[in-house]
Formats: structure tokens, C-alpha cells, sequence
């Protein structure tokens, strides 16, 4: 059984790029998780405890993580936690590892820039942005093509009507907007 686990902390390393046994991608890191108290004493933040999680990210998510991220970088993920007990020659323990669903920057700390991912047809990333963007104008097209129908579509808001660029809505009218 797992549990379902939502972290802040700092990718301790970098990121080690493995495989699965069909050749997929996994991202494997360790997060540092600590915490931080006022101590009101002396008025200044203090750290406590820190734990650590092995964190692995397997398929496009591990692709894109080995692309994104970086030693050192405050992340937010969420995934399933195991706890899994070891032992070799002198030790023992438990071991924290999450697989993770989901992981972006988190943005307290910093800014980022999201990219789609390109596509693995083997096409260009431009002939897939237009195809993209030409199928993103298709799903808002109105049905059974652009003229059909046009006539009885009422034009609402600024700049509705033929070229004008007046608003359609009159001084008397209320408008949350």
C-alpha cells in the first residue's frame, strides 16, 4: 500500500537519468524536506528536522524532469509514498520513496518557463506549434464550417459588429464590466 504525499523541498543532487527494463526514461533525485521555526528568543528563523526522499519520475515525466530541473531547486511534487526498510553489512533503516504524479518549480522562490513538450512523431517543433495552433481555431470553429450559421450568431462586446471598434453595449445598459 502507498499513500498519496504532497512535498515542498530542495532536490538535494542532480538528477540521475536511468531506465526502465523497456527502455524508459526515470528520474531519480533526493528531495530535502526541512522546516523552519521563529525561535522568539533570539528573533531570528532557525532550521529543525530535515528528511529525505528518494524521488523517481518515470516516462515523459522523467524525460521532462531530467530536462527541467536542477541540483539545488525548490520543487513541489506529489505522488505515492513507500517506506521500505533495508539492511547491508553494518546497518539498517527505512527508506522514504515517492514516485511522483506531478512536480513544477515552486514559484515562492523564483520564476520559470513553461514549454510544451514537442511531439515524438519525428516532426518539426514549428509544424507541430501550427498544427497545434490550426487544431486549437478548428475546436472553436462554429460546426459545419465558418459561413453556415454566421448569420444567426449575435455579436457581443467591443468590437462586434462590421469593423467597428465602439463598444456594442449603450451608456444606459449595466455591465458588470
Amino acid at each position: 500500500m502507498s499513500d498519496r504525499v504532497t512535498l515542498v523541498g530542495n532536490i538535494v543532487g542532480e538528477l540521475e537519468e536511468r531506465a526502465t527494463r523497456g527502455g524508459g526514461p526515470i528520474a531519480a533525485f533526493r528531495l530535502a524536506v526541512g522546516e523552519r521555526k521563529l525561535d522568539r528568543e533570539r528573533g531570528e528563523w532557525v532550521d529543525g528536522h530535515t528528511n529525505y526522499y528518494n524521488v523517481s519520475a518515470f516516462g515523459d515525466l522523467g524525460a521532462h524532469a531530467l530536462h527541467s530541473l536542477r541540483k539545488g531547486q525548490r520543487v513541489v511534487l506529489t505522488g505515492r509514498l513507500r517506506l521500505r526498510e533495508w539492511e547491508n553489512e553494518t546497518k539498517r533503516g527505512t527508506s522514504a520513496d515517492v514516485v511522483v504524479d506531478a512536480i513544477g518549480h515552486d514559484l515562492r522562490w523564483g520564476t520559470t518557463r513553461f514549454e510544451n513538450a514537442a511531439k515524438s512523431s519525428g516532426s518539426s517543433a514549428a509544424a507541430d506549434d501550427e498544427t497545434s495552433a490550426s487544431e486549437a481555431e478548428a475546436a472553436w470553429a462554429l460546426p459545419g464550417g465558418e459561413d453556415e450559421g454566421a448569420r444567426d450568431v449575435e455579436m457581443v462586446g467591443a468590437g462586434a459588429g462590421s469593423g467597428s471598434d465602439t463598444p456594442v453595449s449603450s451608456a444606459g445598459e449595466s455591465s458588470p464590466f
